[in-house]
């Protein structure tokens, strides 16, 4: 146990878990502006994708960055034009969106890339990690906190905004009281549907940015579906957290340590395909705890 357990772990846990937290954010957002968006995996997948593209064609991690963000955000849009403005059923077209991110991403890679299944080129620089002056030389403290790439310090940044944009800021106020009730949040002047579009464009950004830290971040390179039920994941972080941003951080550092542990894992005398099902397993379990923890209250 000691050889898994440790500053390694700890560090990769981090890495691992800003993914899951940046799409939880974001899913808090519409989840609080009364939409239950299950189109998170879908919009990481295409900030993934156009990540690897914006480096390939430009050379530029952070052009990659900002074409990741950029997709998302316009599949987030797509997801809300049609939820919110033709009231469709957010569910189906959440997987709707799921579903074309997976197929167009795949079909778009054989047109930029000419490949299939995956692409990788060492030439590609990803984003590059940054050293933090003082932190980095303090034992253990530095190899956990320091060398992590923007995205990741910027996750931590976004939880402590989106509280105070959430319990301290009026349109946050607005927000909330949308996804509460709609109707009374009309009758008191509140631009419902521009709260709402607002609550998607983030979603979409955070995803994006989700997108990015897999593949430009973490390594450099994309291959099909590599989000691999991450945004499902953030929904649950979403559902354990209870749309609220310090407890979502909590639900979502859960899963990295389960993601990092099966990382570590690999390799050992455990069975791979055992060791795989980790982060899912860890999954069901708080889920299950989520179902089961208003019952509990009930009872008490």
């Amino acid at each position: 146990m000691p050889a898994i357990f440790d500053v390694a772990l700890l560090a990769s846990t981090i890495r691992l878990f800003t993914p899951i937290l940046l799409a939880a954010l974001g899913g808090m957002f519409t989840s609080r502006a009364g939409i239950f968006n299950v189109a998170l995996e879908g919009m990481m997948l295409f900030g993934s994708f156009f990540g690897v593209v914006g480096v390939f064609w430009t050379g530029s991690a952070y052009i990659g960055l900002a074409l990741a963000v950029l997709s998302a955000t316009i599949v987030a849009l797509i997801f809300g034009f049609f939820v919110i403005q033709f009231k469709g059923d957010a569910t189906i077209i959440g997987l709707a969106i799921n579903i074309l991110a997976l197929g167009l991403t795949t079909y778009t890679m054989r047109l930029i890339f000419g490949v299939t299944g995956g692409y990788y080129d060492p030439n590609l620089q990803g984003l590059p990690n940054i050293t933090i002056p003082i932190i980095s030389d303090i034992p253990l403290l530095g190899q956990v906190v320091s060398g992590h790439s923007i995205i990741v310090y910027a996750a931590f940044v976004i939880v402590g905004l989106a509280y105070i944009f959430l319990f301290r800021h009026p349109v946050g106020l607005h927000l909330r009281a949308v996804g509460e009730n709609p109707q009374a949040a009309g009758s008191l002047g509140i631009h419902v549907k521009r709260v709402q579009y607002l609550s998607v464009i983030l979603c979409g950004m955070l995803c994006g940015l989700a997108g990015a830290q897999l593949s430009i971040s973490i390594v450099t390179q994309f291959v099909e579906g590599m989000t691999a039920g991450r945004g499902f994941i953030a929904l649950v972080a979403i559902m354990f957290g209870q749309a609220h941003p310090v407890k979502i951080l909590g639900a979502s550092l859960l899963f990295g340590l389960a993601y990092a542990a099966s990382l570590r894992l690999q390799g050992g005398a455990i069975p791979t395909q055992f060791v795989a099902m980790l982060p899912y397993v860890a999954t069901i379990l708080v889920l299950i705890g989520t179902r089961l923890r208003p019952r509990q209250s009930s009872t008490t």
